[in-house]
């Protein structure tokens, strides 16, 4: 079954944030394979939702580990997953809604 992906707000802010992040500290080479990595990623969620771990500590949320800094929150909704947050993992764990 092929799942859409969806966007919230939250995670298009979030995406936004990291990428400026990653230009302000590196070049444009590190921010094309960053995205190519959350784009291998999001396709590996989009054919196998259920490959990822449902978080811990918000348990309708499945956790998909995109490198040791950045983690990508995700649910799923009949036909569609849904990002709901990306989360740079030097960030308070509490700053996820």
């Amino acid at each position: 079954m092929g799942y859409k992906l969806r966007w919230s707000e939250e995670s298009v802010q979030n995406l936004d944030d990291i990428i400026d992040d990653i230009y302000g500290k590196w070049s444009e080479k590190e921010v094309q394979q960053f995205k190519k990595k959350l784009a291998n990623l999001l396709e590996l969620i989009i054919s196998n939702p259920l490959l990822f771990p449902a978080s811990i500590q918000y348990p309708d949320l499945r956790k998909a580990v995109l490198s040791k800094q950045t983690t990508v929150f995700y649910k799923i909704e009949k036909d569609r997953v849904y990002v709901s947050y990306i989360h740079l993992n030097k960030r308070d764990p509490g700053r996820i809604r």
